[in-house]
């Protein structure tokens, strides 16, 4: 199984964190990136490989990730030019891509089961499978109802439920095909595109654990709640050789934590190359 990793934003909403560091590097907890517990999770689900789409600061994604064999992966990168949308770094891959990929975005944390969803989306015919969560909206405000200029209803500070998406996804690599190459593409375009022509998306529904750490109430709530949630999202490497993967699966580097090239230990210098060894992220 092949999954592509969308790593190229800027992380505007993070800053100043990800002013020093890309967005899929920012430490959650005390010694773990983001990136690390995605890479970790694949692996265990059964992925071989893997794409990186870089952009911002992706030389130190490079010096992080490598070839990806400190996971067992075989990981490449698409380098971005200029920022092309979640589903423009696909096009311009198509041609690399097998039938049927995972995409999704770097800076999700969840316990969700990567494999069971790309299977699924293999075998339900549809050309894109969605993994959706659901998510509650409180509005701030007393809602009016109106009518003919006069208030009929009213509601206080209600809370609105939503199915939202996870920013995980099946895609086929036929849905990829009426697009050219080199210009930007929103999920949101395809997801519409997909609508008007009939092709309506199929939906993995979660209900399990599901933060987006690119938005900083989650990013806080994401550092506050991992040692709680840590045998969930981390795989034991013990687990991983019980799967039958290989070895090198489940070597995390000594103590079980990350690569060699990169043990984080935040506060301190980290290797991750000659240019950037100053790195700090605090006292």
């Amino acid at each position: 199984m092949h999954a592509v990793i969308l790593a190229g934003g800027k992380g505007v909403r993070l800053r100043p964190y990800t002013t020093a560091l890309p967005k899929p590097l920012v430490p959650i907890g005390d010694e773990h990136s983001i990136l690390e517990i995605v890479m970790r999770q694949l692996a265990d689900r059964g992925f071989r490989s893997a794409t990186l789409a870089i952009n911002h600061l992706g030389h130190l994604i490079r010096s992080y990730v490598g070839d990806g064999s400190q996971w067992g992966l075989r990981v490449d990168y698409a380098t971005e030019d200029a920022p092309l949308g979640t589903i423009g770094p696909l096009v311009q891959q198509r041609d690399r891509l097998p039938e049927h990929f995972l995409v999704m975005n770097g800076d999700v944390l969840t316990d969700l089961d990567f494999g069971d969803l790309l299977t699924r989306h293999a075998s339900c015919g549809a050309p894109l499978t969605i993994a959706t969560s659901p998510r509650q909206v409180r509005i701030d405000f007393g809602v009016l109802t109106t009518r003919a200029g006069r208030i009929t209803g009213f509601t206080e500070k209600p809370a609105m439920d939503y199915r939202v998406s996870m920013g995980v996804y099946g895609v086929t690599r036929r849905v990829l095909d009426a697009y050219p190459p080199g210009r930007p593409l929103g999920f949101d375009e395809l997801v519409l595109d997909l609508l008007e022509r009939g092709e309506a998306p199929a939906e993995y529904a979660f209900d399990g654990y599901w933060l987006d750490i690119g938005r900083p109430d989650d990013y806080d709530r994401a550092n506050a709640e991992f040692d709680a949630h840590r045998a969930h999202l981390l795989p034991d490497p013990d687990t991983a050789r019980a799967r039958g993967l290989d070895a090198s699966r489940a070597a995390y580097g000594p103590a079980g934590y990350g690569p060699a090239a990169y043990r984080p230990a935040y506060g301190h210098a980290h290797s991750l190359g000659d240019d950037v060894d100053q790195l700090t992220m605090g006292a």
